[in-house]
C-alpha cells in the first residue's frame, strides 16, 4: 500500500518500488556542481520537455530557497540522484541555485567547539 501523497512508486512494505539509478536515467553525475548546502529556487519558467514525477515534486519543493540536501530529504532519494534531478530542472532554465554562504570559515575553533557542546548535549 502506498503512503499518501507518494504515489506508486512508494511502498510501505517494500520500501521504494523504482530504483534510484532509473529516476535519473542511469546517470550518476550532474551537468552542473552542487554542494548539499546549495540553495535551489524556483523561476517561474516552464520547462520544455518531459519530466519525470521526481522533477515535478522537486520543482514543487522549490518555491522558497531550499537546500540540496533538503531536497533529496523529502524526495527520499540519495543526494546524488537528487543532484542529476536538479541540474536538468537547472540545464532548462527551471531553477536557479545559489552556492552556500559560510558565515564562519569552516574550520573556525568556537564554531566546531559550539557544534561539539551541542552534539553532546544531545546525547
Amino acid at each position: 500500500m502506498a503512503a499518501a501523497g507518494d504515489g506508486p512508486w512508494l511502498d510501505e512494505a517494500a520500501g521504494r518500488l523504482v530504483r534510484p539509478f532509473t529516476v535519473s536515467n542511469g546517470r550518476t553525475r550532474p551537468s552542473v556542481a552542487l554542494d548539499l548546502l546549495s540553495q535551489v529556487t524556483a523561476t517561474g519558467a516552464t520547462p520544455l520537455g518531459h519530466l519525470g514525477p521526481e522533477h515535478t515534486q522537486a520543482l514543487a519543493l522549490c518555491r522558497t530557497p531550499v537546500p540540496v540536501a533538503e531536497i533529496a530529504a523529502h524526495l527520499r532519494l540519495p543526494a546524488a540522484v537528487t543532484k542529476v534531478l536538479l541540474a536538468d530542472l537547472l540545464d532548462c532554465g527551471a531553477l536557479t541555485t545559489k552556492p552556500p554562504a559560510f558565515p564562519h570559515h569552516p574550520t573556525d575553533r568556537a564554531l566546531l567547539e559550539a557544534v561539539l557542546d551541542g552534539l553532546r548535549r544531545q546525547l
